[in-house]
């Protein structure tokens, strides 16, 4: 039998401990083709670069794995290796991070990696976004090793609905203290932002963006719940951002005749 075709992506950068780690943990399940971007594109959401070229350069950094670095953003990545490196193939599943620090609840719309795996499931490619709640780059991702092999055995023994991923955050905890894995939803919170103003030696003013998060969702079903209780959360999503429930409400818009 043929492995399955395994796509490792991320918005740290190919040089990131994180997607080494998810590399190596994919690496037993599959065919691995890595397509990462050549430099840190955190916060990057779905950007993609339109106003100037894009390069991909092979690299071996990852021993025998086909490695490529991308000059643009994470998503950039993914739309590169489905239509130009694996045009002619068929991708079983994309994986994306390991992240270096939380895309839990609102942070999903802002991350790069939860982008990169947004824009394989557009392309009906079952896709993992994997974060660890650890901003540190020395992170130790070794505890999550387990829970994210059996996830990725999960979504390739496992039909997936069209155009879905799942989002997967992982607490800083040991093996020992994590709880689980609990499959939730995304969690009604959001950032109160703030930013510092300084002046730079010519006296003009430039910004830092600061602030703090702020969980305004009570439910126990949340992920923000299940990462604050030591469990791994794990949210279906899409990229369908309707409001199904609002859609009647808003009826009477049909009603204008200018």
């Amino acid at each position: 039998m043929n492995k399955p075709l395994i796509l490792v992506t991320n918005d740290d950068g190919i040089t990131a401990p994180g997607i080494r780690k998810l590399m190596e943990i994919a690496k037993q399940l599959g065919e691995i083709v890595v397509v990462a971007p050549d430099s840190p594109q955190s916060g990057q959401g779905h950007a993609i670069t339109i106003e100037q070229p894009l390069r991909l350069k092979k690299v071996h950094i990852f021993d025998d794995v086909s490695s490529w670095e991308c000059s643009g953003t994470p998503v950039d990545c993914v739309k590169l290796a489905k239509n130009v490196l694996l045009k002619d193939r068929k991708i079983d599943l994309c994986v994306s991070g390991i992240n270096h620090g939380s895309n839990s609840s609102l942070n999903i719309i802002y991350s790069g990696t939860m982008s990169a795996a947004m824009e394989a499931a557009v392309e009906n490619i079952p896709s993992v976004g994997f974060s660890l709640l650890d901003y540190s780059f020395d992170a130790d991702f070794d505890q999550a090793e387990p829970y994210i092999r059996q996830i990725m055995e999960y979504v390739l023994q496992n039909r997936f609905e069209p155009y879905t991923l799942l989002n997967v955050n992982i607490p800083k905890l040991s093996k020992d203290e994590i709880q689980g894995v609990r499959v939730c939803r995304q969690a009604k919170a959001r950032w109160i932002e703030d930013y510092m103003e300084a002046k730079d030696p010519r006296g003009q003013s430039y910004y830092w963006l600061t602030g703090k998060f702020v969980n305004e969702d009570e439910g126990v079903d949340t992920d923000v719940f299940a990462l604050e209780n030591g469990y791994i959360s794990v949210v279906p999503a899409q990229y369908d951002l309707t409001f199904y429930e609002q859609i009647n409400n808003f009826k009477q818009l049909e009603t204008i005749n200018p």
